[in-house]
């Protein structure tokens, strides 16, 4: 049975790629595939073979914007904050990213009934960090992707999500949960009160989002809490989600003696300018050769001789031909960077990067460093200590195998076709 599918991807490159991967298996089987993405993603989506019928989340802008390009604009704002602690960061970052979220499920809400009531959809798929009440009150089927972090499967044995805080220390974890609850109780409670108004279950806990019918979790199983925070009866393992839409790729120089590395501060963090090009001057200094994702503002950015870069570059295909990954620890980037069995330094700016940034540094897989306050030796080190770590490397290629053999992106699409086909 044919099925209609309705995506709601955040404005983010990680999720609404997330997407567009899973989005793309179900339509070359010959289900229909619509988007309900934010405008800015005109026309990006109906090139690679998709319905569109976007929504905007705040009053529309009188020029054209690029995709992403409020997150863009509210990274460039608040960049200064992103020196602070995560406890810090509570009140100055993340909560006003929960405001901005909140004022954008309400502004769609009328938008997101009228193209309900148009697609007729069979399933709506959901991949995104805040409840949109229209989607759970469809009466239909409905799933959640957790594709962000996976502190957002929240539990009483881990850290508290947006902490960075190590596992093996609990000395802070009640101090940051309790900033938390003082900086987030009143918005929460709230918006609770608002989804209820537009007749959802209430919220879980401090939470802004319900799970799901169908519950699909990002994270590898490697460098996930399986122990500490098993996942329920309703959720699904998927240990990577890797595109296969990316163009394909041909290294444009050769490689030479030295390691390929591959450098992204994600199509967000690649805004703050001065903080790409302190780490392209840094790692000027090596004998490697780098490919660097320039991002929007990749005019300003000044590469080295031993670097090529472009403001949007394939990432699928080009991590497998690196060595290294540098990243600002993402949940795309990072989980891309372990199905393809990559060692990692990470550079977190916010959100769910700390997370990651500190999950695998913890587990050994990569080197979790100050972004804004490493020394230059700092970062050549890990560099040279982590290419050199041979059974490191052997260990990761190994483990990338066997995330590729799960294959999460059809295991996915099997599991929402299953699900609406019943």
């Amino acid at each position: 049975m044919s099925l209609t599918v309705l995506f709601m991807p955040e404005s983010a490159y990680g999720p609404t790629n997330n997407c567009i991967g899973i989005g793309d298996i179900l339509r070359r089987r010959g289900h229909r595939v619509v988007f309900a993405a934010e405008a800015s993603w005109k026309g990006k989506l109906t090139a690679l073979g998709f319905e569109e019928d976007l929504v905007d989340l705040a009053p529309p802008a009188e020029e054209e914007q690029d995709a992403g390009q409020f997150w863009k604009d509210f990274i460039r704002e608040t960049a200064p904050e992103y020196r602070k602690s995560t406890l810090e960061q509570l009140e100055t970052v993340t909560k006003p990213i929960w405001e901005s979220l909140i004022d954008g499920a309400k502004y769609c809400e009328p938008q997101l009934k009228e193209i309900i009531e148009r697609v007729q959809p069979d399933v709506i798929v959901e991949d995104n960090v805040i409840s949109f009440p229209a989607l759970l009150t469809a009466g239909k089927k409905f799933v959640r992707i957790v594709s962000c972090n996976p502190l957002e499967v929240r539990g009483e044995n881990v850290a508290p999500v947006f902490s960075g805080l190590p596992a093996d220390d609990r000395s802070e974890w009640d101090a940051f949960r309790a900033e938390y609850d003082r900086t987030h109780r009143e918005l929460w409670s709230a918006f609770n009160e608002w989804c209820v108004e537009q007749g959802t279950e209430p919220l879980p806990e401090l939470d802004f989002i319900h799970e799901g019918d169908l519950n699909l979790y990002v994270y590898p199983e490697i460098a996930d809490y399986t122990a500490d925070r098993p996942l329920g009866p309703g959720w699904h393992r998927l240990d990577s989600s890797v595109r296969e839409t990316d163009e394909s790729f041909e290294l444009p120089f050769e490689r030479g003696e030295g390691a390929l590395v591959y450098f992204s501060l994600g199509s967000l963090g690649s805004s703050d300018v001065e903080l790409m090009q302190r780490v392209i001057d840094v790692l000027a200094t090596t004998p490697h050769r780098f490919i660097v994702s320039k991002g929007p503002l990749h005019e300003e950015i000044k590469l080295a001789d031993n670097m090529w870069g472009a403001e949007f570059l394939p990432q699928t295909k080009i991590i497998p031909l690196c060595d290294l990954v540098i990243t600002h620890g993402g949940n795309n980037t990072t989980t891309e960077a372990l199905h393809f069995g990559k060692p990692m330094i990470l550079l977190p700016l916010f959100w769910d990067q700390y997370d990651n940034a500190q999950r695998v540094h913890e587990l050994g897989y990569g080197v979790r460093l100050s972004t804004y306050g490493f020394a230059d030796e700092e970062l050549t080190g890990a560099l040279d200590r982590l290419l050199g770590d041979s059974a490191l490397r052997d260990r990761l290629a190994a483990a990338g195998e066997e995330i590729r053999r799960r294959d999460g992106l059809r295991k996915a699409a099997d599991l929402i076709e299953e699900f609406g086909q019943k």
